[in-house]
């Protein structure tokens, strides 16, 4: 039997969906996948499977220092689980935690940063919890070890696995795929080859940590194959999967040469979860187009029995401990001096993203920049602070939109700003938990218009921090956040035009009216923290939603 999995306990209970206790996985849930045929006939213009389960020796387990150089196998032997092992078990591309090397030579370990990690906390701590993941770096991988309450088991990768699973197939194929081929997406078959090794020995090392009938939650595109492969080696396991970024409609998805690979890979899941009800559905439309599965609304039925579920459920960030930073005073102090250092305009427009080019940071720029060049603004009425965090800059693509968004900004100050008096700050820079709230509290006006993305947690940020129930978003309809904040103001990053008009309605904004919207969106989100997100999916996962 599993362990009890209680939920997270640092919501109210108005606000908690509890976990039952004393469940166990269904007889349908442990059962093994079976063979690639769908009911109806199979893609033909699909590639054959490239791979099979991963292997060990029956009647034995599987140590992470066994899986760094697994090869596909022919085989399919399962593993024996250890009862002595984690009831609760993450895998993520990265641990949890930042290195730190020490002048004298030793190493700390500090945890990361994040609403998941805060959200799984509780769950991890009260069942001996396991997170599987890379550390980060291509040297020799740490063994395993206890940190914050968390066993963690580091994956190895090598510099070539960094460059063709991770840079490659996930960020250069799967990435631009998925966030509607707003770059065109690469397909190189030895990123897939390299996409498969590594899958699997993150299954491996997660199927040597979970205990039998454990729960196991898989994280992200980077891998979508772990949830069969580790269905195979450990059948008695059950699995949730969870996608943070969009997922494709059929029309995009299926240009993807290993489309039915991926599409089964996530269908050795129980749960499959996404950011937006649409996301959900375009899963569930492409398992009957590409695979011949039979489906009835949000349960998909498999050959051998098994009933997958793809649902929506919305992420989302932890309100308390972001509203506790804003409200002190060095964070008001800070927010002021951000303000005088600026040149103290009347109203600050604030950006805060990842430099990606998902994000529509140049097209904001561009739009600010002909407010100005119109003379419906200047820049001692508005400032713009826009901050890009540095991001896969190996990568010529991202190369070429920091040239473009440094030199519109370049333009834009060079003809409107003055010397004290910039029209646009930009910071191409890293900033930590207690800077970003002083400027999200500074920001009168919060744009976050990415062209496309799974959720954007800024947009939600910026509302924890206004406590006061000041300031206006204005928010991209292609971010999840749209479809849980109505009251911001929603608009098409791609209508340049429609994207000036909303910034002067947001600059304009009556108080009231600001106050009015703002309080709405803050009630609906003090009520959808990540620990009900965390809660709803593990609750869906523990009870088991299987026939």
């Amino acid at each position: 039997m599993p362990a009890d999995i209680p939920a997270p306990s640092r919501t109210t209970p108005s606000t908690t969906t509890a976990l039952p206790r004393g469940s166990s996985p269904s007889p349908s849930a442990g059962a093994p996948l079976a063979p690639a045929a769908p009911l109806a006939p199979a893609d033909p213009l699909a590639p054959a499977d490239p791979f099979t389960p991963a292997v060990a020796t029956q009647g034995t387990e599987v140590t992470p220092a066994e899986t760094t150089t697994s090869a596909p196998s022919t085989d399919k032997k399962r593993v024996r689980p250890n009862s002595a092992k984690s009831a609760f078990v993450v895998v993520a591309n990265r641990l949890p935690v930042d290195r730190t090397d020490r002048p004298d030579g030793t190493t700390t370990w500090r945890r990361s940063p994040g609403g998941l990690v805060t959200a799984l906390d509780p769950v991890m701590r009260a069942n001996k919890g396991a997170w599987i993941g890379w550390a980060g770096g291509t040297g020799e991988a740490p063994a395993p070890f206890d940190e914050a309450g968390m066993h963690l088991v580091s994956v190895p990768l090598s510099q070539d696995d960094v460059e063709m699973y991770y840079e490659g197939f996930s960020n250069a194929t799967i990435w631009p795929l998925y966030h509607d081929v707003i770059a065109p997406p690469v397909h190189r078959r030895e990123w897939w080859d390299s996409y498969v090794q590594v899958n699997r020995r993150f299954a491996e090392a997660a199927a040597a940590s979970a205990g039998f009938g454990a729960l196991v939650w898989v994280h992200d595109y980077q891998l979508q194959l772990v949830p069969e492969m580790l269905r195979e080696l450990r059948p008695d396991l059950r699995i949730g999967f969870f996608l943070h970024i969009p997922f494709p409609p059929v029309e995009l998805y299926a240009r993807l040469p290993w489309r039915q690979q991926i599409l089964r890979g996530l269908l050795g899941a129980d749960l499959i979860g996404f950011q937006r009800p649409g996301a959900a559905s375009n899963f569930i439309r492409l398992t009957r187009r590409l695979l011949g599965y039979q489906t009835q609304r949000d349960r998909i039925f498999l050959p051998d029995g098994r009933v997958v579920h793809a649902r929506s459920f919305p992420i989302s960030i932890d309100v308390g401990e972001l509203e506790e930073i804003a409200r002190r005073p060095e964070t008001e102090r800070r927010a002021w001096e951000i303000r005088e250092e600026i040149g103290a305009p009347v109203k600050i427009l604030l950006g805060i993203d990842r430099l990606d080019y998902t994000k529509g940071i140049a097209e904001r720029i561009y739009a600010f920049s002909e407010l100005l060049d119109e003379g419906l603004l200047t820049p001692d009425e508005a400032t713009f602070i826009q901050i890009a965090t540095p991001s896969r800059e190996r990568v010529e693509q991202y190369q070429l939109l920091r040239d473009e968004v440094e030199l519109a900004v370049g333009r834009v100050n060079g003809v409107h700003g003055r010397i004290g008096r910039p029209a646009v700050t930009y910071l191409h820079s890293s900033h930590d938990r207690s800077e970003l709230a002083a400027l999200f509290r500074t920001a009168d006006v919060m744009v976050v218009t990415p062209l496309r993305d799974g959720m954007n947690l800024v947009a939600k940020e910026y509302v924890a921090c206004r406590y006061d129930h000041t300031g206006v978003l204005l928010l991209s309809e292609f971010a999840g956040a749209a479809d849980e904040f109505r009251q911001a103001l929603l608009v098409n990053p791609y209508d340049v035009d429609g994207l000036k008009r909303s910034i002067l309605e947001a600059l304009r904004m009556e108080p009231r009216e600001a106050t009015r919207k703002m309080r709405a969106m803050r009630r609906h989100l003090v009520e959808h923290d990540v620990d009900r997100w965390a809660s709803s999916f593990l609750s869906a996962l523990t009870e088991g939603t299987h026939p």
